[in-house]
């Protein structure tokens, strides 16, 4: 385990992200640490390879952004999906995403039920992978195109009822969170105001019946709204 001193400067801006790191190998996390630190708004706080230690220094450390990879041990697949899990039920301000390099299908839903705000694997360039911490750190969700088509595949359609039907400025804006925007971007975007935005995506989860963004991700793409 390997923690970054921390850049005043960049923890007191208005869009400073302090990322933890966990993933059982120490070269790819040193090569992430690389890769983010190039940015200006992203400091790596603290690295972990396993579950004990990704759940202790998130307690130290008080980061924005999990980067967590699924399998963080030689005999297990998924042990990453319990860490996803128990830092969303207890640091619910903290923003999982997954990086990883196993794309099951299942194994994305898993994630997203257990927490996950967004799921990309591995081989993503440096932008995507820069662009899903930034809008999982916003509140929105992320996926890479492959993550996202996995998801859908793992899904039967299924039909609406009159009263949970989204209108066709909700759809817009469902699929605008699909894509990781903010309230705040959906808005410029619309030429809407931020308020206005948020009473639409309150309405397209009181209408799926979800409480994340990311769960609403995952319920517009079973009906085929995405």
């Amino acid at each position: 385990m390997a923690e970054s001193q921390v850049n005043a400067a960049g923890r007191d801006g208005a869009t400073s992200i302090d990322v933890v790191l966990v993933d059982d190998h120490a070269i790819v996390r040193q090569g992430l640490r690389a890769v983010l630190e190039r940015e200006p708004d992203i400091t790596v706080v603290a690295e972990a390879s396993c579950p004990t230690e990704a759940l202790a220094v998130l307690e130290r450390t008080g980061a924005h952004v999990v980067v967590l990879d699924l399998k963080l041990s030689p005999g297990a697949d998924s042990e990453g999906l319990e860490v996803c899990a128990q830092v969303s039920r207890d640091h619910p301000e903290v923003s999982v995403l997954v990086f990883t390099t196993m794309l099951d299908d299942q194994l994305v839903v898993d994630a997203i039920h257990s927490g996950a705000k967004g799921y990309v694997v591995k081989d993503v360039d440096t932008t995507e992978l820069v662009r899903a911490i930034r809008a999982v750190r916003c509140g929105g969700s992320a996926f890479d195109a492959r993550s996202a088509a996995a998801m859908v595949r793992s899904l039967n359609a299924g039909t609406m009822a009159e009263g949970q039907r989204l209108t066709d400025r909700e759809i817009e804006v469902m699929r605008m969170v699909a894509e990781g925007m903010s309230n705040r971007a959906i808005g410029k975007q619309l030429y809407i105001s931020e308020t206005t935005v948020k009473f639409h995506v309150g309405n397209i989860m009181r209408k799926l019946e979800v409480t994340r963004r990311a769960e609403a991700v995952y319920a517009a793409s079973k009906i085929g709204l995405i």
